[in-house]
């Protein structure tokens, strides 16, 4: 977690993200850039204090990965247990979300067409298109020469007629 400099002050939340969420909270108040700055700074700490005592509740459990409940149990160990019911209600936002995102990528996979069936169907898309493009631009290439024949043939007419008319006068 820590980058490869082992410097930490390279682990802080991004600023812009910051920015958002004081413009989103508080859209009508002027922050100052000390106070954001302080903002970022607390984001920081308290994000690395909740992750350091998951981390121990986590290995306390013999387990190797933190999970949501671990970090529910570290707040409610640091006094933040107020904070608990939120973030309960952002978990199930997460995964509910996270579900949707699952259901839409294995729309796909739930056509009961091979993958190997549906790269042959793109690829003769692909084909008809490109097939398509050239008779297009065959078709253009067609009008382009006829209404460039019909303006010199115009020009010429022109030419011819003035010429006609300067020889009579």
């Amino acid at each position: 977690m820590a980058s490869s400099s082992g410097n930490d002050d390279d682990l802080t939340i991004p600023r812009a993200a910051i920015n958002k969420m004081i413009k989103e909270t508080l859209p009508n108040v002027r922050v100052a850039n000390d106070a954001r700055e302080l903002v970022v700074n607390c984001c920081t700490e308290f994000i690395h204090l909740i992750s350091s005592e998951a981390n121990e509740i986590c290995n306390k459990s013999e387990k190797k990965t933190i999970s949501p409940e671990h970090v529910i149990q570290a707040l409610e160990s640091l006094g933040f247990g107020s904070y608990i019911s939120e973030v309960k209600e952002v978990l199930q936002e997460c995964k509910t979300v996270a579900l949707k995102r699952r259901k839409a990528s294995s729309r796909l996979e739930n056509l009961g067409i091979p993958e190997e069936e549906l790269l042959r169907q793109q690829q003769e898309l692909f084909a008809k298109v490109s097939e398509e493009a050239i008779q297009a631009q065959e078709t253009a290439r067609k009008y382009c020469v006829r209404a460039f024949t019909r303006s010199l043939l115009s020009q010429s007419s022109l030419c011819h007629l003035s010429q006609i008319v300067c020889e009579r006068f």
